[in-house]
């Protein structure tokens, strides 16, 4: 077995190629290499706090020789095309999602990946919260019986900027993908989208024809139920909810809070604080864990990374979830 760390190349130096920076720099099996950004300075800043050498070209880490895994934190546009890349050249891929906006470029490169044996895994990280992937082993324990309703609830403290919602791709493919993910993730034979949603509070959204407030209805040929519930803002804070439900009990996960403490009074009892603000503060050790099952498929062990036809999957979900928004319809999908 290989237990010398592997060499990392990073694009994409934003929020999350700096998570995933700190990550690779923190873990005892990963050693960041190259970091690349076309905006140069900031690839000097992730590699002067996090090690390896800054470069403005992505097509020169590839070159290098010095990289024995990627990770892609660069804008969605840019992803099939350095996927490809990693392809031809080897070097197995951790990309963040989606992979592409447009199907039909994942279904162009799809072959690709098929064909060339080299772990392609997807940022789908939630799958690896401590408390989300504990009520799946319980769930396929038969703890709760068989599946009938999973309930996901997604809610972000703050809609994003209208010039980000335009270049997104749109709720379902930013935001709720994760949940779609989450979906397959309990529920693999999904077969039937109903989305319904409204732009109400958010000029952004209803600036470039998006909502930001979404419930999809998703149903498994085994007769489960999957219904996930979104919006761009929550007073409370982030509202990251997850309920599995059989006829022999439930499992829920609640929110992270910011506090145990509460406060009882004449006024009001056991108040407390909001819950964490952001998906960074949630997720922090599920970004931990992805890369170490990634580093595993890297070196070619077994592993459970989310794949290339995780992430095609979640965006014919998504894709699916829009036109039954236009529609007003239900729409059948075929996974497979």
């Amino acid at each position: 077995m290989n237990t010398q760390p592997l060499r990392f190349g990073l694009i994409g130096t934003g929020r999350i190629g700096q998570v995933h920076a700190a990550n690779v720099a923190a873990s005892p099996d990963a050693a960041l290499s190259w970091v690349a950004d076309p905006f140069v300075a900031g690839a000097q800043r992730v590699a002067e706090a996090f090690g390896g050498r800054a470069t403005d070209s992505a097509e020169e880490i590839f070159a290098s020789g010095e990289v024995d895994a990627v990770i892609i934190a660069s804008p969605t546009p840019t992803h099939i095309d350095l996927i490809a890349t990693a392809l031809r050249t080897g070097v197995p891929v951790l990309c963040e999602k989606p992979i592409d906006l447009d199907i039909a470029r994942v279904d162009a490169l799809r072959p690709l990946v098929a064909q060339a044996g080299i772990p392609v895994a997807l940022g789908f990280n939630r799958r690896f919260d401590p408390a989300f992937a504990e009520v799946h082993a319980r769930v396929a324990a038969g703890e709760v019986g068989a599946l009938e309703q999973l309930t996901i609830i997604s809610r972000d403290p703050a809609a994003p900027p209208a010039d980000y919602i335009a270049v997104s791709g749109g709720i379902f493919r930013d935001m709720t993908i994760h949940d779609f993910d989450m979906a397959r993730f309990f529920v693999p034979d999904l077969v039937e989208v109903f989305a319904t949603g409204a732009a109400a509070f958010d000029p952004g959204a209803r600036e470039h024809d998006d909502v930001d407030t979404a419930v999809t209805v998703l149903r498994a040929a085994s007769g489960a139920v999957v219904s996930i519930t979104n919006s761009r803002h929550s007073a409370s804070g982030y509202d990251q909810r997850l309920e599995a439900f059989g006829a022999a009990g439930s499992l829920q996960v609640a929110n992270a809070g910011t506090s145990l403490v509460s406060l009882s009074t004449a006024q009001s009892v056991e108040a407390r604080p909001p819950y964490q603000d952001f998906f960074l503060e949630r997720y922090a050790a599920s970004y931990v864990l992805e890369l170490a099952e990634f580093i595993k498929a890297a070196r070619g062990e077994a592993s459970t990374s989310p794949t290339f036809e995780d992430g095609r999957a979640a965006l014919v979900l998504a894709d699916a979830a829009r036109r039954s928004l236009d529609d007003r319809a239900a729409v059948t999908v075929d996974l497979s």
